[in-house]
């Protein structure tokens, strides 16, 4: 009975210390925007060799050395480019603090195999190919604890075309090393200076790994993966390790998830992810880059992810001598500026449990520490009327933010529909916020969005029937669901007031005669008829065509109040179908 008793306590108190124990990844959740810096030999190449540019339409500068074919000697004399009379890593330090950056990820050594500090594996290091005893990775180190920053490093561990047993894709044509080649450039290569790494520069917050396969799709064994996560664990207990690695997030090892190069959230996710993005177009530098994001679209690529509870790594690529071109340094500056007035409504916070497309105008966000609501708006509206939809808790104030202060605004509560008065023009040039305080919040997380200017979209992204087949927008043709014949889709609408609605669906009819289609809305069912669809011309001859979708009437209906009501759409033979749309007549 006693060893019953104690067991029974001991299970107890490990729950609760595991519950009491702070995830250690929780840092990257709350902290949210991070740089990425890719800086390396390649960086010497600007994007050119021989006076030819890259040989791959992603124009990446730091694959030059194998899209170009370049040679190992050849490659390592670039070294003599770098210019160290000019190099500051705290230079890249303090741009990051001035962005609002709260940690930095540098590429230690990528896949050209080229480590940045003075390692002991070998002699292909950038301080042994210059002639320096400057070690960048020690000085960066210095900057961040310096100034507040988290340091981390990016390490190439599955490619690296510099080591005779590594692995370079060209070995699918050439033949592929032996496993225990590959295991050999592991042992003498990846784990010592893994192990360099996180030995003499001070805390490491993160390893961030760049197998962006499963490690089944490689050559790396899971038994290697484990051996590199737990020299980790020992040596840096409070390092992350991210999915890249080659494993699931559900994996031991995984603290976060990385998404793919400039991919972003789609759906509001519960575990800890990050998108890795470039800030133009290549990583590295690259003397041809044309193709800088603009500032809007870089706060709302951070914006969009803090929305779905995600967090941002934003790449720079310096030149040879450290400089950062100019086109970077304003876009960063300009977001620091931002977050200076307004990160109370990034740092520290999440997003709701709502569609990702469920608004228009812009994204939500909630802090986790005070409970605020933060709706970034990207479009000011016109009829100076801002509709959010989906919080049935009425808000106990809202106030627009500005840099000179806080302007409280009238607004009306209408079930889940909070319509705010928004007087005057657009406060800030890239996004406007408006603060939410409430004493509890409660969502509706089913309820159609309302559109700007009024009513009501139905589509494939906000129905609540489930086993749809759904076709994404492909650049013509909308996102659209392939109904099959008398497949009955519906959503749940909140009609804010008395009054006459109408209802015309947008859909391809494919057959060649009508379709009968069947409306049930606010207890009412009626019937219409979809005419054949042909196709519409694309561009002029290129003999492009795609399926039109039409507007079809489908019929009209009172509403004595406002409430929520379902509408259920089917037809009797397959269509294509765009949406519903819903407004007053």
């Amino acid at each position: 009975m006693r060893s019953a008793i104690c067991t029974l306590f001991l299970i107890c108190y490990c729950l609760l210390t595991s519950a009491q124990q702070p995830n250690k990844a929780q840092w990257l959740e709350d902290e949210r925007f991070g740089m990425f810096i890719h800086w390396g030999l390649y960086s010497a190449t600007e994007g050119i060799w021989k006076g030819e540019r890259l040989r791959h339409p992603n124009n990446y500068a730091e694959w030059i050395r194998y899209r170009n074919r370049i040679g190992e000697a050849e490659y390592g004399a670039l070294a003599k480019r770098f210019d160290w009379d000019k190099i500051n890593p705290e230079e890249w330090v303090l741009l990051a603090k001035k962005a609002g950056m709260k940690y930095i990820i540098i590429t230690s050594k990528h896949h050209d195999g080229v480590a940045l500090w003075d390692t002991k594996v070998g002699d292909y290091s950038l301080p042994k190919l210059s002639g320096t005893n400057r070690d960048v990775i020690k000085e960066i180190a210095e900057a961040c604890k310096k100034h507040n920053i988290k340091l981390c490093f990016y390490y190439s561990q599955w490619i690296d075309w510099q080591h005779p047993f590594a692995w370079n894709h060209n070995q699918e044509i050439t033949g592929r090393v032996t496993d225990a080649q590959y295991n050999q450039y592991w042992q003498e290569k990846v784990i010592p200076q893994v192990r360099e790494l996180l030995s003499n520069y001070g805390d490491i917050a993160m390893m961030w790994f760049d197998m962006w396969i499963p490690y089944q799709q490689s050559i790396i064994k899971k038994e290697q993966l484990d051996q590199l996560a737990n020299l980790i664990h020992d040596l840096q207990p409070n390092c992350l390790i991210n999915s890249r690695l080659g494993l699931p997030i559900e994996n031991e090892h995984v603290d976060f998830e990385t998404l793919g190069d400039n991919q972003f959230g789609s759906a509001y996710t519960t575990h800890i992810w990050e998108t890795p993005g470039t800030i133009a177009h290549s990583w590295g530098f690259n003397a041809l880059e044309n193709e800088w994001k603009s500032t809007n679209q870089l706060f709302q690529s951070l914006i969009n992810n803090v929305s779905l509870n995600g967090s941002y790594t934003l790449n720079i690529g310096p030149r040879a001598d450290g400089s950062v071109p100019y086109e970077g340094i304003e876009r960063l500056e300009t977001m620091g500026k931002w977050l200076a007035n307004y990160g109370e409504s990034v740092y520290m916070n999440t997003g709701l449990e709502i569609r990702s497309s469920q608004h228009d105008w812009g994204k939500i966000t909630l802090n986790k520490k005070t409970g605020a609501l933060y709706l970034h708006v990207y479009n000011w509206p016109l009829d100076k009327i801002l509709r959010v939809t989906g919080l049935s808790s009425k808000p106990n104030k809202v106030e627009l933010l500005t840099s000179s202060g806080r302007k409280a605004l009238k607004f009306e509560q209408n079930g889940p529909l909070l319509h705010i008065h928004c007087a005057g023009d657009q406060p800030d040039p890239y996004v406007s916020v408006i603060k939410l305080t409430m004493d509890k919040l409660d969502i509706n997380k089913e309820i159609v969005g309302e559109s700007t200017f009024g009513g009501f979209s139905l589509n494939a992204k906000n129905t609540i029937s489930k086993g749809l087949e759904y076709k994404g927008f492909d650049g013509t043709s909308p996102d659209h669901l392939k109904l099959k014949p008398n497949q009955k889709v519906s959503w749940k609408v909140y009609v804010p007031k008395s009054g006459n609605y109408q209802l015309e669906a947008s859909l391809h009819n494919p057959a060649k005669e009508d379709i009968g289609l069947t409306i049930t809305a606010n207890g009412r069912t009626w019937k219409a008829v979809a005419k054949p669809n042909g196709k519409i011309t694309v561009e002029p001859n290129q003999n492009w065509y795609v399926e039109e979708f039409l507007d079809v009437v489908l019929g009209e209906f009172s509403m004595d109040k406002a409430q929520e009501i379902q509408v259920d759409f089917q037809a009797e033979k397959e269509v294509l179908f765009n949406r519903i749309w819903l407004s007053e007549k």
